[in-house]
């Protein structure tokens, strides 16, 4: 249960910096942060929750659908 909660945060957190990133790339502000940072924490979101979810399959904590239909 607790790697669904800490994923389904990861994912939020994805999302925000998605939406943080799209504000920056609207508001014509010289003195905003570059929109790459919020881009670059949103891939290395994804890259941890990839890893993570990988780490759990190979743990045992994350059992995988046997029947994909």
């Amino acid at each position: 249960m607790l790697i669904k909660i800490l994923v389904g945060g990861l994912l939020l957190f994805m999302v925000f910096n998605l939406f943080k990133a799209m504000m920056i790339m609207l508001k014509d502000d010289p003195d905003s942060p570059p929109m790459s940072k919020f881009i670059g924490r949103r891939v290395l979101t994804s890259a941890i929750i990839v890893g993570l979810m990988l780490l759990a399959v190979a743990t045992g904590l994350i059992v995988p659908n046997p029947t994909p239909h």
